[in-house]
């Protein structure tokens, strides 16, 4: 028997070298080995079982995970295959190879038939009654998503493990002495880890829930999209008539860098001296633009200060930096301080702020309209003056 069982030790070594069973991290050699140090350990107090019994324990555990890294999805059935080309290959028959066999088979079924395979399911799934259990049961879920794709949320994987623990039973009296009380207090933790993981899925639920109810019902969201959106509104708007005025300021200046480089020092020629109209009346009208230009981006300067009679009528915007850039920041502090307590007063400070934005806004656009109109008839009255001056140039005395 001790023959028997080192070949057999031999051949498993073999077949799980030959074998990828990178993606088992549960169901390998080493826990084969586990399982049959395991074993040894049980018989030293196990005075009924004889060396044939003992054998075969050992053979049907041997052989019980080699399936794994056969066919995942039917392992059992693989490793009774397995255990038969072994024994066909040592010419192994009699009592050994079927007991070892309906050992394997009573694995595949969880429901032993005798003694000894009591013995093969207590040992075998030990793992069950260990203090770490739900340590080890990480690399059979690691090993279950690699393998199958298959891929568990926490409260799937609580109920795998519960499913496990529940339909499981131990037969002997040492895995009931020694495992069960421990496996019983594990599933215990197991149905305490999921209920309060339940528990807190439906209060997250139930707070989302009101979350979204609440947001969509109450008009404070709406009124600060409200202020928000129209505030950015305006910003952006004054951002583009600055860049308009920047525009028009960039034209002209380059327009007067032009003129005076090539044509204002020619006019001394008698020959243009048609030109010097047509030039005048083009200079100015640029001049103005530019003027015009830089009123429409110039920034008002304002006093900074407000005082406490303005606090108490309201009539200071503590949103706007103009009305408190000279203010001390105590006083500044406490002002805003107190702004912020009244929900009313601070909807009434984005509103005032909001009205002068487009006070702003309404001279910024008016004064860029007038511009461009400037530049526009400046261009048309220059181009005509030109060709005025151009037609009666025999006849201009300038």
């Amino acid at each position: 028997m001790i023959d028997l069982i080192q070949n057999a030790t031999n051949f498993i070594q073999e077949y799980y070298r030959t074998k990828d069973t990178t993606s088992l991290f549960y169901h390998n050699y080493e826990f084969t080995q586990k399982l049959i140090s395991k074993a040894n350990n049980i018989f030293e107090d196990q005075p009924e079982l004889n060396d044939t019994d003992t054998a075969t324990i050992q053979l049907a555990l041997l052989f019980s995970a080699t399936g794994f890294a056969e066919n995942y999805s039917a392992p059992y059935p693989a490793s009774i295959a397995c255990a038969t080309t072994f024994f066909n290959t040592e010419k192994v028959e009699g009592a050994v190879k079927s007991n070892t066999l309906e050992c394997l088979e009573s694995i595949a079924h969880k429901t032993p038939k005798n003694k000894l395979q009591q013995y093969v399911l207590d040992i075998y799934f030990s793992d069950y009654g260990e203090k770490k259990f739900a340590k080890k049961s990480s690399l059979l879920r690691h090993e279950i998503e690699t393998v199958t794709a298959q891929k568990f949320t926490e409260e799937d994987w609580l109920s795998y493990q519960i499913e496990l623990l529940s339909q499981h039973r131990y037969f002997t009296a040492f895995a009931l002495s020694k495992y069960n009380l421990i496996k019983r207090k594990t599933l215990a933790t197991l149905l305490n880890d999921k209920s309060k993981l339940r528990q807190l899925d439906n209060k997250e639920e139930l707070k989302a829930k009101y979350k979204a109810k609440y947001k969509n019902d109450s008009p404070e969201r709406s009124i600060q999209t409200l202020y928000r959106v129209a505030l950015r509104n305006h910003i952006k708007l004054s951002d583009i008539a600055d860049t308009k005025a920047n525009i028009l300021l960039s034209v002209n200046a380059i327009i007067i860098s032009l003129v005076l480089a090539n044509t204002v020092s020619k006019l001394n020629d008698p020959a243009n001296r048609f030109m010097i109209l047509p030039t005048i009346v083009f200079l100015v009208f640029s001049i103005i633009s530019m003027i015009m230009s830089i009123k429409a981006t110039q920034p008002n300067v304002t006093r900074g200060e407000f005082t406490k009679k303005d606090l108490r009528e309201k009539n200071v915007n503590l949103a706007f930096f103009g009305n408190f850039h000279k203010m001390e920041l105590e006083k500044y502090q406490s002002a805003f301080i107190s702004l912020i307590k009244n929900k009313k007063d601070v909807y009434n400070t984005l509103t005032t702020d909001l009205y002068y934005l487009g006070s702003v806004l309404d001279s910024k656009y008016r004064l860029l309209r007038y511009t461009y109109l400037v530049f526009m008839f400046g261009i048309i009255i220059s181009v005509i003056t030109f060709a005025l001056s151009f037609i009666y140039r025999n006849t201009i005395t300038l």
